[in-house]
């Protein structure tokens, strides 16, 4: 009865917004003709909009439907296997849901599903059901392991919100509505890989969420403004460049802005100690090290490494303890913070000036 009152008020509001908005409708038969139509659009819409709903619902909350779109997803990109990169994903996986478990239980009733694809460009992407997929190019730009996990953190944070079920119910809404014709089933296809209907607050909680998971995971959490300068390094700061990771929204916010943002929480991590200014680590506002560009990085993605292990040390009570030295490695505590190359600082310089700053 409730979904017969819903159908007429559809009909009696697009009736109203005909007659108001000044379109004349044909006189006598035509006039009824034309109604029956609109009428029909209505009806057909909404019965639309219904399967749209089940299906969606179907594919996000039951096994057989995850199962089926995991399978399909398979299908259609392909999977690619290599036992070393399937291994370190299965330990991503593994590390982010026990620490995305720590503060939301309701990750272990849809366990994520997620594979290797052939695809050869830089993304990876959450669909519905917890399905999971990273491009196979995603591994020619990061191959740090504690970036990795971020893009990943990032994308089950759309998962854990069910950002892509909302999505796909804004962005295919409003056309089933009006178009009564296709199938539901085939605009559902066409998009549920796509991460259409994200918008940039979606894309600003999958961020903000993702640090959260990092800084309960064994990762550096500095990882999460060191991926997005290493994005910077490659592609600049263009939000729409080629290099679409971590995206999805058609306003996803710029590369700098995502950088920045992680950087201003692990300076609160810190208790506002850490700092990063054009790759330069300071403590208390006093320079403590420029790493330079070593082992694939930048300065300035080092840096942020840095920064996050010394923000890990200060929220871990470590900074308490001496700085000192550890083959090449500067640790305070046991927390390390830096591991010197040939070209930085002598690991005993930068350990001395820490104690002094910090």
């Amino acid at each position: 009865m409730k979904k017969k009152k819903w159908m007429r008020r559809c009909i009696a509001l697009v009736l109203s917004a005909t007659i108001t908005s000044g379109i004349a409708l044909p006189p006598s038969a035509d006039a009824a003709s034309s109604t029956e139509r609109i009428i029909g659009a209505v009806i057909g819409g909404a019965v639309a909009a219904n399967e749209m709903n089940a299906q969606i619902k179907y594919y996000n909350t039951t096994e057989e439907g995850r199962q089926q779109l995991f399978a399909e997803l398979q299908e259609k990109y392909g999977v690619y296997y290599r036992w070393d990169l399937n291994s370190q994903l299965d330990r991503i996986f593994t590390n982010l849901t026990a620490a995305i478990g720590s503060m939301d239980a309701s990750i272990y009733d849809r366990p994520y599903n997620y594979f290797i694809n052939q695809q050869d460009s830089f993304n990876a992407f959450c669909t519905l059901g917890h399905n999971m997929s990273v491009n196979v190019g995603l591994y020619s730009y990061l191959t740090n392991e504690d970036e990795i996990a971020v893009v990943l953190a990032h994308e089950m944070g759309h998962g854990q919100k069910d950002h892509p079920a909302k999505g796909m119910k804004s962005s295919l809404g409003p056309a089933i509505l009006a178009n009564a014709t296709g199938t539901v089933l085939g605009a559902i296809a066409a998009n549920v890989w796509s991460g259409q209907g994200l918008t940039k607050p979606m894309e600003w909680e999958a961020d903000n969420l993702a640090f959260e998971y990092i800084s309960r995971s064994p990762y550096n959490p500095g990882a999460t403004a060191a991926v997005w300068q290493r994005v910077i390094d490659l592609s600049g700061n263009n939000p729409a460049s080629a290099l679409d990771i971590m995206s999805g929204a058609a306003d996803h916010p710029s590369n700098a802005a995502r950088r920045d943002n992680y950087a201003k929480k692990l300076t609160e991590m810190s208790g506002g100690k850490v700092t990063v200014k054009d790759g330069t680590v300071y403590v208390n506002k006093k320079k403590l090290v420029t790493p330079v560009a070593a082992n694939g990085m930048s300065s300035a993605e080092r840096a942020y490494f840095v920064m996050g292990n010394l923000a890990a040390a200060y929220k871990n009570g470590h900074a308490a303890s001496d700085a000192y030295v550890s083959g090449n490695t500067v640790m305070l505590g046991a927390q390390p913070i830096v591991s010197c190359t040939g070209n930085d600082a002598r690991p005993s310089e930068i350990a001395s000036l820490l104690n002094q700053i910090k």
